[in-house]
């Protein structure tokens, strides 16, 4: 195990390398000039040319790539083009908001989609496994956008329940819980919807198989025959689902973020975009990047641990 965490550990580093050429390339070739933006509208183009000589834009493209990895290697993401903070400043001050809000979209669908597909698997054929069926087109169908809106307009301008946006209390506090009911439920509908369906198969699939008929010929009780012998054996596919989605949760945040005004890494993303601002946009991409390999490495942990015939040589 500590082999494999090391290996993956090391293909980190030509991976995370590869994601930061192709976004460093991508955006300097994109049309627009951070410099004019910088400068402003009645800026001359002394100025503008100045301000492009002071960023160093001026130089080749692979010159400022690499100066930039050396400086991230330095631990060093740079300053904003904007507002010249710290790029590493500015995202840790919003991250948590992001981090807080992918956990608990995670922990929804998670208990949505297990719970479903569960029920789902054991009532085959059923109308509780239609109506799951439907449930879940329908979790994956409804844009992100339009769900949110709908639930701000029930839950909080109807019945006010739930504040209408923002993160400002800490997630274990009941308004903290309260700030970010709507945003995961928002967040985690389509998650929940792959990871029904991901279970439901994964269990059918278990449920058929002969040591299953022999517990409950030995007189196991149901509950058990589920939840101990059907169940942990279903978990490897299941745990994949649910490990990638939560990789994509991390980095899929900013229409949600948008839509419920929440400060996080996505919505300073869509800012940062907006004004051409380099730097910040490469160092969120890198740290969801980052994150996201992670997130698989844990996954590939996890499987060692649920299932102990799997072995990483």
């Amino acid at each position: 195990m500590a082999g494999l965490i090391f290996r993956r550990l090391l293909q980190l580093i030509p991976l995370l390398l590869g994601i930061s050429f192709i976004l460093f390339i991508s955006l300097h070739l994109a049309p627009g000039d951070p410099a004019s933006i910088i400068a402003g509208p009645t800026a001359t183009k002394e100025e503008i040319a100045a301000i492009r000589a002071d960023l160093g834009l001026n130089d080749p493209i692979l010159t400022q790539y690499f100066r930039y990895i050396n400086d991230v290697l330095h631990g060093d993401l740079g300053y904003s083009y904007q507002t010249r903070q710290s790029v590493a400043e500015a995202i840790m001050i919003r991250f948590p908001n992001t981090v807080n809000l992918a956990i608990a979209s995670i922990v929804v669908a998670t208990v949505i989609g297990v719970g479903t597909g569960i029920i789902s698997a054991i009532r085959q054929n059923s109308s509780l496994d239609m109506l799951s069926t439907v449930g879940a087109l329908a979790g994956i169908s409804i844009p992100n956008f339009w769900l949110g809106s709908m639930l701000i307009l029930v839950f909080s301008v109807y019945l006010q329940w739930f504040p209408v946006a923002g993160l400002t209390a800490a997630p274990w506090t009941v308004q903290g819980i309260k700030e970010l009911i709507l945003p995961a439920i928002t967040l985690g509908t389509g998650s929940a919807a792959l990871i029904a369906r991901m279970t439901r198969s994964a269990m059918l699939e278990v449920i058929r198989q002969d040591y299953i008929r022999t517990a409950r010929a030995k007189g196991v009780k149901e509950r058990s025959v589920i939840l101990l012998h059907c169940m942990r054996n279903a978990l490897i596919p299941v745990i994949t689902v649910i490990g990638l989605n939560f990789g994509f949760l991390l980095g899929g945040t900013i229409i949600t973020e948008q839509v419920f005004a929440i400060n996080g890494v996505g919505r300073l993303m869509v800012q940062a975009i907006a004004a051409r601002d380099y730097t910040m946009v490469q160092g969120s991409v890198l740290l969801v990047a980052t994150l996201f390999v992670l997130v698989n490495l844990l996954v590939d942990i996890l499987y060692a641990i649920v299932d102990p015939r799997i072995r990483y040589e």
